[in-house]
């Protein structure tokens, strides 16, 4: 008899772990925009404001992003990674150069605020190591506000363009919704 009660409570247990486990594989939201990052020029959206100070006067990624530079961003995100699609949110945050090596990471802790669509007035927060000269770099979602309030899930960037150290970056966000 408690062999059985056991086995019971057992596929019962089993069986609500699928279940939930396949609610949130059906709830999974995706995203996809561009991430627009220009330290230089008329109008940066980001701005070193701590670091060593540079010998040089180039605008190339030694220069600009030498270890322990941290820089504070407002990014455009958009639709595609023409500057004048659609505007969708903004990246805010800072990045900080965390790699003393020729591996180029950054620690990135940023949040995106949507300001249209269907998403307009949430956020998700990001924070998480970013091998920038890698093909694809993972960080996780730690979070979010309004529509992903509570969310965990990953985003996965992929530049896009560079022109010296102004680049255009491809998010592909999964995340997964808090029950």
């Amino acid at each position: 008899m408690a062999y059985t009660k056991t086995l019971l409570c057992l596929v019962l247990v089993i069986a609500s772990m699928a279940s939930i486990t396949e609610a949130r594989k059906r709830n999974t939201t995706n995203i996809q925009f561009y991430m627009h990052d220009t330290p230089s020029g008329s109008n940066p959206s980001a701005v070193r404001v701590a670091g060593q100070p540079t010998n040089s006067t180039s605008p190339d990624m030694g220069a600009m992003f030498g270890f322990g530079s941290i820089y504070v961003m407002d990014n455009a995100l958009t639709v595609t990674p023409d500057a004048n699609s659609t505007l969708i949110g903004r990246a805010q945050g800072l990045y900080v150069m965390s790699s003393q090596g020729n591996d180029m990471s950054l620690l990135m802790t940023l949040t995106y605020n949507f300001v249209s669509g269907v998403y307009n007035g949430s956020s998700l927060s990001i924070m998480g190591r970013n091998p920038v000269m890698s093909e694809v770099r993972e960080m996780p979602v730690v979070g979010g506000t309004g529509f992903f309030r509570l969310a965990r899930g990953f985003a996965l960037a992929k530049t896009y363009s560079i022109d010296q150290v102004n680049a255009i970056i491809g998010y592909n966000v999964t995340i997964i919704p808090y029950y």
